[in-house]
């Protein structure tokens, strides 16, 4: 791999990264967009028991050769990159611009129904009924309740492989897996006090913050063991209702980011406590004009409708400039 290679995977991944730190918008859709999800699934399926069988007989090098080190090596240091970056930064968008930053993602997302639709090689009967299926399962995913969720080391394990196994989905958010299942505010604060405590060299805490994503950390490395090999069969096996599926699941997550929401009920999580959270459990979505009629403050509808085609245009670039999936 070349250098200039490296670095536009580096910065594919830190683009993965910073997808998968939204609830509603997938690492995967990325991977997809930029042409390199067939390889990272191919790479992934390679992940097995096996390979500490290669190394005792055939040593390190070998290993890293079959697994395709310098490609998830360089992948994976811009997503691990762009999480801890961007968490801090994110928590603080959503939390004061929610709207734009939900309409930049929306137009990503409708954008990406356009690019992924266009990788089905003939529409007929089959794929247009999994292209409805995708898009129920994903609506009816949006529509989940969040639950309270658990610290339990277990749990988080749990919390991981799941959330790993919708990341590598397109159209499939880990993050709003990782909120449904109520460990959204717990994992994404453990990455933002990581990087408060080993600035401000409070290891006492760090451990702590530390300990969750060391956890999580595992139970994704599980998850994506078990779940690549079967999709990887699937997206070669049969590769156009499997795009067709996936292109459904970027439909049906629309639901999730559609930017204006009035919220009808919520839980508190922590209460009591310095980590005592609102969580929003039950919401509708609503025109902008009523949004502002309700009094849930500006609709922005302008600043909206920009940060959406920016959003697309993210997409046509990354279409123009970047490598095709094999068809």
């Amino acid at each position: 791999m070349t250098l200039s290679a490296r670095i536009s995977l580096f910065f594919k991944g830190v683009a993965m990264g910073g997808a998968d730190v939204v609830p509603g918008v997938s690492g995967g859709t990325i991977a997809f967009i930029t042409g390199i999800y067939e390889e990272l699934l191919e790479t992934l399926s390679g992940l097995n028991l096996g390979l500490l069988k290669t190394l005792r007989k055939e040593g390190f090098s070998a290993v890293w050769s079959k697994l395709n080190g310098g490609f998830l090596l360089t992948l994976f240091a811009g997503i691990f990159t762009s999480l801890i970056s961007l968490a801090i930064g994110v928590e603080y968008v959503l939390e004061h611009h929610p709207i734009l930053l939900w309409s930049f993602f929306f137009g990503l997302i409708v954008a990406s129904v356009w690019l992924m639709g266009k990788q089905v090689a003939k529409w007929d009967l089959s794929t247009i009924l999994s292209l409805i299926i995708g898009s129920v399962v994903a609506y009816f995913i949006t529509t989940i309740t969040p639950t309270s969720g658990s610290e339990t080391w277990w749990y988080i394990l749990i919390s991981g492989a799941v959330a790993i196994t919708a990341m590598i989905l397109p159209g499939i958010s880990g993050s709003f897996i990782l909120l449904l299942m109520g460990m959204y505010s717990t994992v994404l604060g453990a990455l933002s006090d990581s990087v408060k405590s080993a600035t401000a060299g409070a290891w006492a805490e760090l451990a702590v913050s530390g300990k969750i994503i060391i956890l999580f950390m595992v139970g994704c490395l599980a998850g994506l063991i078990l779940f690549s090999k079967g999709l990887n069969w699937l997206y070669k096996s049969y590769r156009n209702v499997t795009i067709a599926v996936l292109t459904g699941f970027l439909i049906g997550s629309l639901n999730k980011i559609y930017p204006w929401k009035n919220v009808l009920e919520t839980y508190i999580k922590h209460p009591g406590t310095d980590k005592e959270e609102i969580i929003p459990i039950v919401v509708e979505n609503v025109s902008p004009y009523k949004f502002s009629e309700l009094g849930l403050g500006d609709h922005l509808l302008g600043l909206s409708i920009g940060c959406a085609l920016l959003g697309v245009l993210v997409i046509v670039v990354l279409d123009r400039f970047s490598p095709k999936e094999k068809g």
